[in-house]
């Protein structure tokens, strides 16, 4: 399952610190591999404690896999992009690729780090993107609504009336400085209307406040403000250090990363936690496989039922699924392994119709 995350933000935010650090995210969850598949495209691993306690149980002698998600670093924006302006055409058309976006935000002074607005002001900076993106989903609204007023008129088609009806909705969100997924889409007529556009303001998003080293657990008053004005939008606001982060990579065992993290009073790095956020913003969710070969963790799509998830191991898994056995995280760990579970009734036989939880523990039964 291939998603991507795409990382933006105005130049001299550490934008490009913070996907250097995902470089190392393999220094973050034991030896798990990273590579680059292009100079700004990494394949991450998603960082997952149950694994580990998976791996400690079982022994698998192929080892512990993890999932992996990617990350992309997107070329500064500047004032104008919609128009071609910098990098503009260059940086929209890398975003409408992207499923979802990590937005990075200056949350720190500095005044060796120079703003490219003059000043530090995160809500502006935010408002300087969304600008363009709203600017760049206006002009293909305004395309979409000449194309299609002329086929209702003349045809009547209905669900091309439904479409006309959600493309004026986001001409006005949009002509108010309002993202499209400010737009609460009403059935799935209007849901398919919605993805035929591909508007860049519809995608979800994570806004990423990079602050100073006092400010990394708690937060400042740039975050404050950060929070303030995306409170309307659904969109969580994650706090990163990436100066510390830049530190932790460097460190060379997982005991000293944790001593560092301790002295600072952090639990878990940033980078941990910007990757679980951006997996879940994704709406990815996932299962995993555990026995004496190996232990492994699968992606799938929250909602995604036991034939799909079957197939994300072999297509041969899902197009011959009879059934799967399912042990919970929990009741695995509890109890020792799957014999054990057995033996305690732990073990649950679905079917078809099985919406697979985010830790479930599969086993699938499958017949071509």
């Amino acid at each position: 399952m291939s998603l991507q995350c795409g990382i933006v933000g105005l130049p001299n935010v550490g934008k490009s610190t913070l996907f250097n650090c995902l470089s190392n995210a393999k220094a973050q969850s034991a030896n798990f591999p990273f590579c680059t598949i292009e100079p700004n495209l990494g394949v991450i691993t998603v960082p997952d404690e149950r694994l580990n306690r998976l791996g400690e149980l079982c022994h698998p002698e192929r080892g512990v896999i993890p999932t992996t998600m990617e990350i992309v670093d997107i070329a500064g924006l500047v004032k104008g992009a919609s128009n071609g302006e910098g990098l503009g055409n260059k940086f929209l058309a890398n975003i409408r690729e992207t499923d979802a976006i990590i937005h990075v935000l200056r949350c720190f002074d500095d005044g060796n780090v120079i703003h490219v607005d003059g000043s530090v002001d995160p809500v502006r900076d935010k408002e300087v993107i969304d600008a363009e993106l709203q600017l760049k989903d206006l002009e293909t609204i305004e395309s979409r609504i000449q194309k299609i007023e002329k086929q209702v008129r003349v045809g009547g088609d209905k669900q091309a009336k439904t479409a006309l009806e959600l493309y004026i909705r986001y001409r006005e969100a949009l002509s108010q400085g309002k993202s499209a997924r400010t737009v609460e889409l009403q059935n799935k007529d209007e849901e398919s209307a919605a993805h035929d556009l591909f508007l860049l303001t519809s995608k979800p998003v994570l806004y990423v406040c990079n602050v100073d080293e006092a400010s990394a657990v708690s937060g400042n008053a740039y975050v404050d403000q950060v929070r303030e004005a995306v409170k309307d939008e659904q969109a969580e606001v994650l706090v990163v250090a990436a100066k510390i982060e830049s530190e932790i990579a460097e460190l060379e065992t997982y005991e000293e990363r944790q001593m560092f993290l301790e002295e600072i009073g952090l639990q878990e790095s940033g980078v941990n936690r910007l990757i679980k956020a951006a997996y879940a913003l994704l709406n990815l969710r996932t299962f995993l496989t555990a026995g004496s070969d190996e232990v492994r963790a699968w992606t799938f799509r929250a909602g995604a039922k036991a034939p799909q998830c079957a197939g994300v191991i072999h297509t041969d898994f899902e197009r011959g699924f009879i059934r799967a056995e399912v042990i919970k995280y929990e009741d695995f760990i509890t109890l020792g392994g799957e014999a054990a579970c057995r033996q305690a009734g732990k073990l649950a036989v679905e079917g078809k119709d099985y919406v697979v939880q985010d830790g479930d523990i599969m086993h699938f039964l499958f017949n071509v």
